[in-house]
């Protein structure tokens, strides 16, 4: 069921509220991880948020399961597919902007062309969801212009955007029980900037809230992931192993909301073990609010993703912004699970039809999809000389496996 409500007056007196019970927020510690299969509950809606890379994730996820995910909530991302799956466009034209990037007419050109072609849910759906966007000043790692282009895409595609950009928060996900200081940018990448941004964010989605808990009385499940992605092998996928579940006991019996919680770069839990999840503030509300709250691992990966990031240049797979992206089909097996009691996905992964990627040979060899030697630019994982003379010559090329690239 999707929900069209908007939620601006209710925002509005949640605001208020916040302001006038932040001094007396206390902290909720999150349980001791127990061991459990993902399970199926009555889900009344299901959102995503992320931070950062997550909040990259956040949005590809909402715009290629529109159809699934009802609204979004992002601290610092830029819109739908700016990198162009080119490490190189990622850090410096959606991160800095020291290159030119898609502007957002552009990227809603190619949504709705991806749209036509079915490798994304229907445009329309996104017109009415609501979407929270938060961008401190104090952040040099994502760029302001880039967060106010995915404020720009959302507005354009009839989203019910609030975007909150006037605080001096750094790079982080902004919680009032974080430990960083407002304008900081380091480990663990969850600030305390005074207020409530969290309940400000899940009152724009869900409307008006009950206070968040003082303690909980759910428990955090701990699951395998390998068990939602598409061929078994979460680590071939830079997934961790292990993924988590807040579940109050209130939703054991009852209709609940579910919220997919993304964590940024650095902050999966082989990093940071449960601190993500310990002080993000939505366990807090969930316990009140009736509201599961899912979080998927990503984790490091040796050479193509050092700091454990979300896939949202195409280190894995040139389908990262798609439906058929394997990150993108992982979580959402498991969101799958919860809300359908879906089986568990096959080990051999259903065929897809391979998407071509035109780009200079420098930015294939940049973004892992080619390799450079002697004159000569080579598919990775394969042998083929696909021609490529010039490093600075556009070419074509498309992924037929993990790894390997042919011409198109």
């Amino acid at each position: 069921m999707r929900l069209r409500t908007k939620q601006g007056i209710w925002a509005a007196i949640m605001a208020v509220t916040l302001a006038t019970t932040s001094l007396s927020i206390v902290h909720a510690a999150v349980p001791a991880p127990a061991p459990a299969p993902l399970a199926k509950y009555d889900i009344s809606s299901t959102h995503v948020s992320g931070v950062s890379s997550g909040g990259f994730m956040a949005n590809q996820l909402h715009v290629a399961y529109s159809t699934l995910f009802q609204g979004a909530g992002i601290f610092s991302a830029g819109a739908y597919d700016c990198a162009q799956n080119s490490l190189s466009t990622a850090l410096n034209a959606c991160m800095a902007t020291y290159l030119p990037r898609k502007t957002p007419a552009q990227l809603e050109q190619l949504t709705r062309d991806r749209a036509a072609a079915g490798t994304v849910d229907p445009v329309g759906n996104l017109s009415g969801d609501p979407v929270w966007l938060y961008h401190g000043t104090s952040d040099t790692t994502v760029a302001q212009a880039v967060n106010d282009d995915l404020a720009t895409y959302y507005r354009d595609l009839g989203a019910d955007v609030v975007y909150e950009r006037g605080s001096p928060a750094g790079h982080a996900w902004i919680s009032p029980i974080g430990p960083g200081a407002c304008s900081v940018t380091q480990s663990p990448w969850i600030n305390d900037c005074g207020g409530d941004s969290v309940g400000e964010m899940l009152t724009h989605l869900y409307g008006m809230l009950q206070p968040a808990a003082s303690s909980l009385t759910g428990q955090l499940i701990q699951f395998d992931q390998n068990a939602y992605v598409p061929g078994g092998d979460a680590t071939s996928i830079s997934m961790g192993d292990e993924g988590f579940a807040y579940v109050p006991q209130s939703c054991e019996q009852g209709s609940c909301k579910l919220m997919v919680a993304l964590h940024g770069c650095y902050q999966y839990y082989g990093n940071i073990g449960d601190t993500f999840m310990d002080k993000a503030y939505l366990n807090e509300y969930a316990d009140t609010n009736d509201m599961i709250v899912l979080y998927p691992q990503a984790t490091a990966t040796a050479g193509t993703n050092p700091r454990g990031c979300w896939d949202w240049w195409g280190y894995q797979s040139a389908q990262y912004p798609l439906k058929s992206g394997p990150q993108m089909k992982a979580v959402v097996n498991m969101v799958t699970a919860i809300t359908d009691g879906g089986a568990t996905p096959p080990t051999t992964p259903p065929t897809e039809t391979p998407e071509c990627v035109t780009a200079s040979n420098y930015a294939h060899t940049t973004a892992g999809r080619a390799h450079h030697s002697m004159g000569i630019t080579y598919a990775n994982g394969s042998n083929q000389n696909l021609g490529l003379w010039n490093v600075f010559t556009t070419s074509t090329i498309k992924e037929t496996s993990p790894g390997h690239w042919i011409k198109c």
